[in-house]
């Protein structure tokens, strides 16, 4: 069914890489430290990395969480990182999204640990939006409403407006429910948007994406990237570096990295090579690898055409 791999049936192979990344993930203590949740002011944009691709954004008056993941262990796998912010310390949530259904992306428990957390502030529950295909998964969680998507459709939701953009990636959650779809988003509200390009290989949309929805900051992944044959579906640091300039984005912040042993390249490399293409390009002072639980602060824009200024009471980028 799944075919040949060397030899072997594919998912025979599939679940031997699997059992050595579980070994190796279970090798060392977990690192990091939690932090708490920094809210921003009512006329600034946040960006808060709580680990791999796991966002919260402070924009037009609304929290959003984009593939919210706070779990130890994936099943077997365990994280190498520990998440940047607590559930129960983060504001009301108003929107969750999910950009598809792997399950370093979209963590059952920790999705009922938000509806529930946003519940007990007094709070309605949030929405969450999701790719076609996906809605049966988180139909009973609690959530408000479930809204699907398909590629470049547009939703207005709690005052944000919300786009589901391509990439090229895989939205099975096991082996044989490929129906599920996959995508990235673009969020806008208050002059400010954000692209979240959820998981992908490096392909020509990212310039479409970027004249379309202009984007002023990238989110972008990359990690997961050897062996080669990984690049079908993940990007190059390098590849990432490329995107975000395809994207004409302002800003680029890395993703998909550190938390979970995914790839065969060493964890620290990504960011390392990240830099160094940067650094290759002159473009440095426009990627901010961020810590987990730390935020990038912007205020909000009148216009798009206007330069971001940075909160002065932040690090600098």
């Amino acid at each position: 069914m799944f075919g040949q791999w060397r030899g072997q049936p594919f998912v025979v192979t599939k679940l031997k890489q699997l059992w050595r990344l579980v070994q190796e993930s279970h090798a060392q203590p977990i690192a990091g430290e939690t932090r708490l949740a920094e809210i921003v002011g009512p006329n600034e944009l946040g960006i808060t990395f709580i680990g791999h691709s796991s966002f919260l954004l402070q924009l037009g008056g609304r929290a959003v969480l984009i593939d919210p993941v706070f779990a130890k262990h994936l099943i077997v796998l365990r994280r190498q990182r520990r998440p940047g912010l607590r559930i129960n310390e983060m504001p009301a949530i108003d929107l969750v999204l999910l950009t598809h259904a792997h399950m370093d992306h979209l963590n059952i428990a920790s999705l009922r640990r938000v509806v529930r957390s946003t519940q007990m502030l007094g709070k309605k529950a949030p929405d969450v939006i999701v790719p076609w295909g996906v809605k049966d998964l988180v139909a009973g969680l609690g959530f408000s409403h479930v809204h699907e998507m398909k590629w470049w459709e547009k939703l207005e939701v709690r005052g944000l407006n919300v786009t589901l953009t391509p990439c090229k990636h895989w939205g099975a959650r096991m082996f044989s429910d490929t129906h599920r779809g996959y995508g990235g988003y673009v969020i806008e509200a208050g002059g400010n948007s954000i692209y979240h390009s959820g998981d992908t290989a490096y392909f020509s949309g990212f310039s479409e994406i970027g004249a379309r929805l202009h984007p002023q900051v990238a989110l972008l992944p990359i990690g997961a990237y050897f062996p080669d044959s990984y690049r079908t579906v993940h990007t190059s640091p390098e590849e990432a570096v490329r995107a975000f300039v395809e994207t004409g984005a302002e800003w680029m912040v890395p993703m998909h990295f550190g938390t979970f042993n995914l790839g065969r390249e060493p964890m620290d490399e990504p960011p390392q090579r990240l830099m160094a293409e940067a650094a290759r390009l002159g473009i440095s002072s426009k990627i901010k690898v961020l810590e987990e639980g730390e935020t990038m602060r912007l205020f909000e824009q009148a216009t798009k055409q206007r330069a971001p200024v940075f909160n002065p009471h932040q690090q600098s980028i």
